[in-house]
């Protein structure tokens, strides 16, 4: 008996992440599939699709995160340096940003309203600060642990979808300016961090 319910979580991840993967290669063709359409690429009902995820947003911002780990983490795990590993972070984040910004205007449209700790809507934000908390791990063993939560904390500000389209929207910039300005306030916060130790 214990083997049956142990295996139902791993089946459940399965079968999660053969929707996120369906959905996020019908994103990558450049769609923007409906929940009949990704429960038909991954071989689920829509029932099924509904019991993993509770929107189709919901699903498709998983798709869209998770799409971008295999283009933002190899950019950033080769360099021993953080300065050199933030900036290519920060670069690879915000070149995925502005490649999928409408889709994150929607995200971004159906999650402002969501109170705290409700399951029923994306959670957006874990992966941003999983990689910047990784990508300053060479950094980390220097600052103090408020100085480097401090540090993460002020760096969510400057990389995503909400940073893309400050720039965008407020001050006109290309996408490449705009990636280039979150790079340039990054390396100045972690120097200035370094600094004051």
């Amino acid at each position: 008996m214990s083997e049956v319910k142990e295996g139902r979580p791993r089946q459940r991840e399965r079968t999660r992440q053969a929707i996120v993967r369906a959905a996020a290669e019908l994103l990558d063709q450049g769609l923007h599939p409906s929940a009949g359409e990704i429960a038909a690429a991954a071989g689920v009902s829509r029932r099924t699709l509904y019991l993993h995820f509770t929107t189709v947003e919901h699903l498709l911002a998983d798709a869209a995160l998770e799409a971008a780990r295999e283009l933002v983490e190899p950019e950033f795990e080769p360099a021993d340096d953080p300065a050199e590993r933030l900036e290519a972070l920060v670069r690879a984040m915000q070149r995925n940003s502005g490649a999928t910004e409408e889709l994150g205007r929607i995200i971004i449209r159906h999650t402002l309203d969501a109170a705290p700790g409700d399951g029923s809507r994306p959670r957006r934000g874990y992966r941003r600060i999983e990689w910047l908390e990784r990508a300053l791990e060479p950094a980390r063993s220097g600052l103090a642990a408020k100085d480097f939560e401090r540090l993460v904390s002020a760096l969510t500000l400057l990389v995503g979808w909400e940073a893309m389209i400050v720039l965008r929207d407020l001050r006109g910039l290309t996408p490449r300016q705009a990636e280039d300005v979150s790079a340039w306030a990054a390396d100045a916060l972690l120097a200035a961090t370094r600094r004051a130790r």
